[in-house]
């Protein structure tokens, strides 16, 4: 039976006798004495097999390998003073090995080394191929225990000093496409008819709050069938929260108290709250997007007025035809970014028509006041609008102005990448700053132009602001989302719960009563028996936990993850299933496979 985990052993179990299981880190050869770093979930330990002090331990130490699985019966002693290691919490100790066991060998070459001794830089297709392996790894095992160290103190909080009940939620739902695509699955028993996996638990926990559950959480997983990045996964895991009898600002200040509570149990940091709140229109007037990182300047200001009836007709026709005129001032750009990279072929270049722009413009601040851009726009701005542009940007001397022109939302896309690119390159980035925001007052509606109709900018439930409920087009939602260094790690509202106000946004958005009644008649009939207010949030856990880890991809905060093709290199999923199983479900592939000369056309 294991006495302890290696990472536990300390100067207090001296002379004690312990048994030790894990696999083997490294092995060392020292002139006939033996040392092996033993390793588990919770560290490392070293492990000496001396042929006079410990004969019977030898022959095994002798053959053991790397990632050998072990078990280890001896005594804990001192290590002499010139093999101390400060850098390992068990640096201190050693455990002569009275008996090794081998468990189990390794029969085959290993894909990369996993001993915490090695810092190989293993291509990430190769990690998740044998991802069993790189969770032995130090740095994939450290954030799979933060994740559950995160998790934990979630449910402390909610239960223990908060109340919450949890609740867990239908997985096979029905398919209610608003928003992201479903993953869809047919019935066998009830052919011709298909579930959905849930994108989130909305309309169940909204239910649980009519039903009086009043304070309701669940680490929920979700599943939503769209375009990947490193921050995104086919399927995720949230933290799902709804609450009655609420109003925003309490909710808002429960959740700084929850999300404070979670770094001073996992991190030891104290967070000052409250955290910082910013609507939405003025975070995309300042920083060109609803999720800012606000760890550093460089904000985006708006001259449209001032270029309007420029002659310069790339500045002029973007107001005109509705659009936008802004600026990106960096201070010391001048010396930092060379006019090559802003131009068609620059980096910077690429980064703005990546973003949707077509191009970037730009003015250098010289000695003076004077300026330096190209003719057609030098040309075309007067000495007034030119001093206005610079008391505005506040542009001094070897500032560099970035300009984008044209439709509000690519003026604003555009820069803010570049904003985030320049922050980066210029280390303006205090990596040290957690920067909460709280992005409040978002937009009801936005317009897709490609289906000719306003479609919710969260979901249908949210509730519209009261002041703005004669015009919903353009109301204000009570939304709220949370912002960590420029990520989105959560986002809720209060709910609509009076009926007539909900077929009102049902109809906003082009549904159709029939419409609406056969995609959420079971969901608008419960509040016809006496609805509470409520409201609630839900966190991305799995980018919280990436944040937290100081990582940059969602895939290293998860255990097994897809890539960015939503497949499992592990599994090899998704795969083919036979012609039986598609027949009992009354199914058929019209997918054709491609053939060679498909390929070579």
């Amino acid at each position: 039976m294991r006495t302890l985990y290696c990472g536990q052993l300390r100067a207090e179990h001296i002379d004690k006798t312990v048994t030790l299981y894990g696999w083997v880190d490294r092995r060392r050869d020292h002139g006939g004495v033996i040392f092996l770093d033993l390793r588990d979930r919770d560290g490392i330990v070293q492990i000496v097999s001396d042929p006079e002090r410990t004969p019977a331990s030898y022959p095994v130490a002798d053959q053991v390998r790397n990632e050998y699985v072990v078990k280890i019966e001896g005594r804990v002693s001192q290590r002499p003073p010139e093999s101390l290691n400060p850098n390992l919490p068990t640096g201190k100790v050693e455990i002569y090995a009275d008996s090794i066991e081998l468990l189990s060998a390794v029969r085959t070459q290993l894909p990369f080394q996993v001993s915490t001794a090695d810092e190989e830089n293993v291509r990430e297709e190769l990690r998740l191929k044998y991802r069993y392996l790189d969770l032995r790894r130090e740095r994939m095992s450290r954030n799979i225990r933060l994740r559950h160290s995160v998790m934990k103190a979630i449910r402390r909080f909610l239960e223990d000093q908060e109340d919450f009940t949890e609740v867990e939620t239908p997985v096979l739902t029905r398919s209610t496409p608003e928003g992201a695509r479903d993953y869809v699955l047919p019935s066998r028993v009830n052919p011709g008819e298909w579930y959905a996996l849930p994108q989130s638990p909305q309309l169940f926990k909204q239910l649980l709050m009519v039903a009086g559950m009043d304070r309701y959480y669940q680490i929920a997983r979700c599943f939503r069938d769209e375009d990947l990045r490193a921050d995104r996964q086919p399927e995720f895991t949230q933290l799902d929260m709804e609450m009655s009898f609420m109003d925003q600002e309490e909710i808002l200040t429960l959740n700084e108290s929850l999300v404070a509570h979670i770094f001073k149990v996992v991190k030891g940091i104290d967070l000052p709250c409250p955290f910082p709140r910013m609507t939405y229109a003025e975070a995309m007037a300042r920083y060109g997007s609803d999720k800012p990182d606000t760890r550093y300047g460089l904000e985006l200001v708006e001259v449209s007025d001032i270029v309007k009836d420029s002659g310069f007709k790339v500045f002029s026709g973007a107001v005109k035809s509705g659009g936008q005129v802004k600026v990106l001032p960096i201070p010391g750009g001048n010396d930092a970014i060379s006019n090559v990279r802003i131009k068609p072929g620059g980096d910077l270049f690429k980064v703005a028509t990546d973003a949707g722009a077509k191009g970037l413009a730009y003015i250098r601040v010289r000695e003076g006041g004077e300026i330096d851009t190209i003719g057609a726009i030098k040309d075309n701005l007067s000495d007034e609008q030119k001093q206005t542009l610079l008391e505005r940007t506040g542009a001094e001397a070897g500032c560099l102005i970035l300009f984008g022109a044209g439709p509000t939302a690519t003026v604003n896309a555009a820069l803010d990448k570049v904003r985030q690119a320049v922050a980066a390159e210029l280390d303006l980035i205090d990596t040290d700053k957690l920067n909460f925001l709280w992005v409040t007052d978002f937009p009801m509606f936005e317009w897709n132009a490609d289906e000719n109709r306003y479609e919710a900018l969260h979901h249908p439930f949210t509730a519209p602001n009261p002041e703005d409920i004669d015009d919903l087009t353009t109301a204000r939602a009570v939304a709220y989302d949370l912002v960590l260094n420029g990520y989105e790690i959560g986002g809720g509202s209060l709910r609509i719960y009076q009926p007539d106000v909900q077929a009102k946004v049902f109809e906003t958005i082009g549904l159709s009563d029939e419409e609406a009644r056969d995609k959420f008649g079971f969901f608008m009939d419960a509040f016809d028996f006496g609805a509470p207010p409520h409201g609630g949030i839900a966190y991305g856990l799995d980018r919280l936990v990436m944040l937290m880890a100081e990582e940059t991809s969602i895939r290293d905060a998860i255990a097994f993850p897809k890539n960015q093709q939503a497949r499992c290199l592990l599994t090899q999923a998704p795969s083919s299933v036979s012609d039986r199983q598609l027949k009992e479900l009354q199914v058929k592939s019209t997918h054709k496979p491609k053939t060679k000369d498909d390929e070579q056309a």
